[in-house]
């Protein structure tokens, strides 16, 4: 017999334990649309509705219902059998998700002294936006940014974010920007993900938003920071994370104030993943490394 796509099954286990298309496609990095259409494509497959869909709700059949109980136990069994085949004759490995900008400024620096610490142990990173929460499925460690929001996870703070004022030392010269009112009619970067930024920057310091000539919006902090550095406006850059291109003069603060924002960056793991050797290991080692560049700072 044809079996249905094992994609469709996962997306549904975890489609049918949240009970939203939105969450589901955020754990998975997926659209809504997309993991509307998977869960659909599994309805046709089947032949029968799998879930009872509402204006605003979303709720299992009574055969959905039955189906996810089985899928729900079938991948316990699989992750369990997966888990054990790996310790038994599988070199170990731990996987690590992180925000790109968080992987390149602190992350990967000091990862090479890991390998000194625990030589046996793979390690995968991937990335996923800081706008997203979500600790993901298929992640051992996470860096999340956040308020520690996380009732099912053990999270360990690493740093507040805050954000400095920014451009390149060349446009700060020509701009003749010394106040916070000369940013009137400058063009100002933002982050998709943020774009309140500015906003929040201003009602932090009890000022009025800046009126900007134009905005330029990318979506990474990445490309902002670079933006930035080739000049092409005012940009709001995480600060203690990006202290690397005011060190090395390829941005200069504008202005003096560090701003919080409220977040914090964590460290976080399943907390049945405690007594796991890689998970903790690297858990260890990465806060010690974190204190020790805290105390340099």
């Amino acid at each position: 017999m044809r079996l249905p796509s094992l994609k469709y099954l996962r997306t549904f286990q975890i489609a049918g334990r949240l009970l939203s298309f939105k969450e589901t496609a955020s754990e998975l990095s997926l659209t809504a649309s997309a993991v509307s259409q998977q869960i659909k494509n599994l309805e046709i497959f089947l032949g029968i509705p799998l879930f009872v869909r509402g204006t605003r709700s979303l709720q299992l059949s009574d055969a959905g219902r039955n189906y996810h109980e089985f899928l729900d136990g079938m991948f316990s069994q699989l992750e369990d059998e997966t888990q054990q085949l790996r310790t038994q004759f599988g070199r170990k490995i731990v996987r690590l998700c992180v925000p790109p900008f968080f992987a390149s400024e602190s992350l990967l620096p000091k990862l090479a002294g890991f390998h000194s610490v625990s030589p046996d142990t793979d390690i995968r990173v991937s990335t996923q936006p800081s706008t997203m929460k979500l600790h993901a499925p298929q992640t051992d460690v996470s860096v999340l940014l956040g308020r520690g929001e996380w009732p099912g996870l053990k999270s360990y703070k690493l740093f507040s974010r805050d954000v400095v004022t920014a451009c390149s030392p060349a446009l700060l010269k020509s701009s003749r920007v010394r106040r916070i009112e000369d940013l009137n009619g400058k063009v100002l970067i933002v982050h998709e993900g943020r774009v309140d930024a500015w906003e929040q920057w201003a009602a932090a310091l009890g000022i009025a938003q800046p009126k900007p000539r134009k905005l330029i919006r990318f979506d990474s902090m990445s490309a902002v920071v670079r933006a930035a550095e080739q000049g092409l406006g005012f940009a709001l850059v995480s600060w203690p994370l990006g202290r690397q291109w005011f060190s090395s003069g390829a941005l200069q603060r504008v202005f003096d104030e560090v701003v919080a924002t409220g977040e914090n960056f964590y460290l976080a793991h399943r907390r049945e993943d405690a007594d796991n050797e890689q998970v903790r290991a690297i858990t260890d080692w990465l806060l010690k490394r974190f204190r020790e560049t805290a105390e340099k700072n």
